[in-house]
């Protein structure tokens, strides 16, 4: 659609822009805490709150302070957290049995969260990169990624989160044919209303390493995950990857990392319709504080402007660390 206006004076676009309620009142995008989700790092321990150093600002919390920190985020308005474990070298194996065991770290944190806080949402990351010895989101046998062997361990990680009490379930891995699977089993098992939230467009980014340190995968990573995540430069093929994971069963889709795809998130909002989410990743977060810290940029400015380019790409929510700080901000 092209816009119609007169020619200049008649049209003057800076007379919507005079003052701050002329700009409220033409306002396209809005945010709000109902669009953030929180996403927590768990760890073993009682009443730890142990600083991630790439990642200002952002603690690994034993279950008793994840508790604490879901219920400030309830205060907060903030619908949803996600939950991600690190994992202790003790328990990253060849098999990723921990990934389906019912008392890991992310199944002991849902079950006292639900205990606690029972209208949250809890989402929780279905792969195997926090449970293996190699670092990698799923099993490598000589040297290659192996697919169908993978899927059948996360259909057992997904099976444990939903009756651990999840709400939704967030495949991380990129596998081929792991939401049908999944769907299929939940649906075997009695979970007909436990969401599957896709991350269909996942790059192979250089904007996770603060991640991989937060969950304790940097040090395990055995070479790259180029061969099951997307390439960068491309862009039809991660409206692929979410028409099939919407035809296999998927609630809802992710586009990861967030604003340098924010024209990954425009298309497929447009191309589907579908409940679109971004994940803000580690690496933008560090980006944001970092220069905050050094006086460069203003960093509670720069977080709302971040955020809010999220929603007027077409994002119906944002996975953010900021959660909790745009939440205070937005009152």
């Amino acid at each position: 659609m092209r816009p119609i206006q007169a020619p200049f004076p008649a049209t003057r676009l800076r007379r919507t822009r005079q003052n701050a309620a002329v700009r409220a009142l033409v306002r396209q995008s809005t945010l709000s805490p109902g669009d953030l989700i929180w996403p927590l790092f768990v760890r073993d321990g009682e009443g730890v709150e142990e600083p991630v150093p790439s990642m200002p600002g952002v603690v690994r919390r034993s279950v008793d302070r994840v508790v604490e920190a879901v219920r400030e985020a309830a205060a907060l308005g903030i619908p949803a957290i996600c939950l991600f474990p690190y994992t202790g070298s003790d328990k990253r194996t060849a098999d990723c049995a921990e990934a389906w065991n019912p008392d890991n770290l992310s199944n002991r944190a849902t079950r006292a969260i639900k205990d606690a806080v029972p209208d949250i949402v809890v989402m929780t990351d279905v792969a195997l990169d926090p449970y293996s010895d190699t670092g990698h989101d799923g099993f490598v046998v000589d040297g290659e990624i192996v697919n169908d062997e993978t899927v059948e361990a996360l259909v057992k990680q997904a099976l444990a989160q939903a009756e651990a009490g999840v709400d939704i379930i967030g495949p991380s891995d990129m596998m081929d044919g792991r939401i049908s699977a999944i769907r299929t089993a939940l649906e075997g098992a009695g979970h007909q209303n436990v969401m599957l939230m896709s991350y269909a467009a996942k790059y192979a980014s250089a904007f996770y390493g603060p991640f991989r340190d937060a969950v304790g995968a940097s040090g395990a990573l055995k070479g790259d995950k180029k061969t099951y995540q997307m390439d960068p430069a491309n862009s039809d093929e991660a409206l692929r990857c979410v028409a099939r994971d919407l035809s296999e069963g998927a609630d809802m889709v992710m586009v990861k990392p967030g604003m340098p795809y924010l024209d990954i998130c425009r298309r497929v909002k447009d191309s589907f319709g579908t409940p679109t989410f971004a994940y803000q990743v580690s690496g933008e977060y560090a980006m944001i504080m970092a220069a905050a810290q050094a006086g460069w940029i203003d960093g509670d400015r720069a977080m709302m402007e971040s955020l809010m380019a999220f929603r007027r790409a077409g994002c119906d929510g944002i996975l953010t660390y900021f959660a909790p700080q745009a939440a205070r901000a937005l009152g």
